[in-house]
């Protein structure tokens, strides 16, 4: 069954994160006018030159208290829920296109690192729109609301979403460690990779 769709404006949002105004993104929006638009899903954790751009050396500086960051992008064209996943830090989106982002709630996962997807919301983002994304919020692609599929901004403290070193469960969470910086809970229909902890419980929600 497809999801009841909330405006990013809607009270609601507050739950997951906050609506950002005052940073001019127009360099930055037409620089993700050259990127692509894959018919599955792309993720670039780092772009050099978007990096480079003024509003993200402001964001840098504000936004993130002057911690390093890394600018880049998830394209593509997607329905469907498929995993969540958190991190420690907020990160901060910028709507390229009209999109769909499928939240829930850290707070909401079980003891055994489980997630009830049918406690999972979605809010629709205009073009355009600068949000923040919660630390706490779970959260996995945008999803497509127009045929040419879905342009979004992905800012976080450098490193976030590469490749990491192994680790030694010593808390249950651990096992969710899937990047740095990424927890991630997969569903049995999101064709995640075999080392990917599947603990969506329910449906895989669609828009």
């Amino acid at each position: 069954m497809a999801m009841e769709i909330k405006q990013v404006t809607d009270l609601a949002f507050g739950a997951y994160g906050k609506i950002i105004t005052g940073y001019d993104c127009s360099e930055l929006l037409a620089a993700m006018e050259q990127t692509p638009v894959p018919e599955d899903t792309i993720y670039v954790a780092s772009d050099a030159g978007m990096e480079k751009l003024p509003v993200c050396r402001l964001i840098e500086k504000n936004l993130y208290g002057q911690l390093p960051i890394q600018v880049g992008y998830c394209n593509g064209h997607n329905k469907k829920m498929n995993a969540m996943e958190y991190h420690r830090t907020s990160e901060i989106n910028v709507a390229s296109t009209d999109l769909v982002l499928i939240l829930g709630r850290q707070q909401d996962v079980e003891a055994d690192d489980t997630y009830d997807t049918a406690k999972a919301e979605a809010f629709f983002v205009p073009a355009g729109t600068v949000i923040e994304v919660y630390a706490t919020t779970l959260h996995y692609a945008p999803c497509h609301t127009q045929d040419g599929g879905f342009r979004c901004v992905v800012i976080l403290p450098k490193g976030t979403n590469t490749d990491m070193e192994p680790v030694e469960n010593v808390f249950s969470e651990d096992r969710l460690l899937f990047a740095k910086n990424k927890w991630l809970i997969g569903h049995e229909e999101g064709g995640l990779p075999e080392n990917a902890f599947i603990g969506l419980k329910g449906e895989n929600r669609c828009i």
